[in-house]
């Protein structure tokens, strides 16, 4: 069935909402569940998916855009339009796979800085979609990634936050503008 909140996979001159960097308090938030899902939060999603696609990335957590709700877009496949996005509302995680694996992440919060991240390889998840309709959601390799990066955000936890290497986090962080001092590191393990 195609998604009620669907947009145009395109670049916007003027995205609709305004995204927040690292640094800003609106990021390290604990964000609250919607409790009704309506035509407002339809048009919420809405609006960050075309802030994500102008941004050209592949999801987005409501607190990056300074909304404090449980509302988290994305679409690892930006480029295909007949591929819809997903639409998590209040999204809990039900299972995390033992096996680990090491990828590179980046986050539109924190824009042209990469590091490797080590995550569960396999994600299992309950949420609501935009009807409001409770989902499950078993998902691997890069979507298994999304999801955990976009529910930290929920949690107001940050990608670089559980990069192990300070020191290259440091570096990286710097060498874009951003202060090292915004990191708030994540034990090896800590839970979503």
């Amino acid at each position: 069935m195609a998604s009620i909140v669907a947009v145009e996979k395109e670049k916007l001159t003027n995205p609709p909402l305004e995204l927040r960097y690292l640094g800003d308090r609106a990021l390290r938030q604990n964000n609250k569940r919607v409790s009704k899902i309506d035509a407002e939060i339809r048009q919420l999603a809405r609006e960050m998916l075309q802030t994500m696609y102008t941004a050209d990335g592949i999801g987005l957590a409501a607190p990056q855009v300074a909304v404090q709700k449980q509302l988290i877009v994305i679409d690892c496949e930006p480029d295909n339009p007949a591929n819809p996005p997903l639409i998590l509302i209040n999204p809990t995680i039900k299972h995390l796979s033992s096996e680990l694996c090491i990828a590179q992440e980046g986050c539109l919060s924190i824009p042209n800085v990469y590091m490797d991240v080590t995550r569960p390889q396999m994600v299992e998840i309950a949420y609501k979609d935009e009807q409001g309709r409770p989902q499950t959601l078993r998902a691997t390799e890069l979507l298994s990634r999304c999801i955990q990066h976009e529910i930290d955000h929920l949690n107001g936890v940050l990608f670089v936050d559980r990069v192990q290497n300070s020191l290259a986090v440091t570096q990286e962080l710097t060498k874009q503008g951003f202060s090292a001092k915004a990191v708030k590191p994540i034990a090896p393990g800590e839970a979503l």
